[in-house]
């Protein structure tokens, strides 16, 4: 279990892509992108460690429909695998890829690194560990071990992709992973719920 009022000190809050692009009015707006921000700023109060990841893609980048020529979210195959192609979105120096205002006055302030992902041209990058290639690290894993850090606990969206590939690979890594389920929210309610018992079935605690 986890006391998310007094988190010890070897956890860490992983605040996923809390990005404009995603909220409400967005490029890849999630439904109701921008509700659980408030909650994640309140967390990150709590929380003696926190990490931001922000989506950072160049333009023309490979997970783009616009660079396909293609309709966005249809499917695609590319070197490293199957790829959802996207809404041109989070793309670098552009106000979509600023963190959301209520983050910036918030979780921000309080964070200790900022690993900004997906800023490979020729490979997308969902999880805050790995490029999609799933060879390419981020270097988040040997900044948690250096640190002594040992619990993730994910907020932040999207909950059926970013967050949930993030989590996975916390526990690949051999870190303990915990989803705070209403501070996420996902692209498809759907695929929101499937991420949720997946990450509990390989040993995720839902809180």
């Amino acid at each position: 279990m986890i006391d998310l009022d007094n988190p010890a000190d070897t956890d860490v809050l992983v605040v996923i892509d809390p990005q404009v692009d995603f909220c409400p009015g967005g490029a890849l707006a999630v439904p109701e992108g921008d509700q659980p921000m408030d909650r994640i700023n309140a967390l990150a109060e709590r929380f003696a460690h926190v990490v931001l990841t922000q989506d950072w893609h160049p333009r023309g980048h490979i997970s783009f429909a616009s660079t396909h020529g293609a309709a966005p979210f249809s499917q695609t195959v590319l070197p490293y695998g199957d790829q959802v192609l996207w809404p041109d979105h989070c793309v670098q120096g552009e106000p979509g890829a600023e963190f959301h205002h209520a983050i910036r006055r918030g979780a921000l302030v309080r964070a200790e690194v900022v690993l900004r992902k997906g800023y490979h041209q020729a490979v997308d990058s969902y999880s805050a560990f790995f490029e999609n290639d799933r060879t390419t690290h981020t270097g988040l894993a040997g900044y948690l071990r250096e640190r002594g850090l040992k619990r993730c606990v994910f907020v932040g969206l999207a909950l059926d992709y970013c967050v949930r590939y993030s989590a996975e690979d916390a526990l690949a890594e051999g870190f303990e992973a915990v989803l705070i389920a209403d501070a996420t929210r996902a692209i498809d309610p759907a695929g929101g719920a499937a991420a949720v018992q997946a990450l509990a079935a390989k040993g995720a605690l839902i809180v």
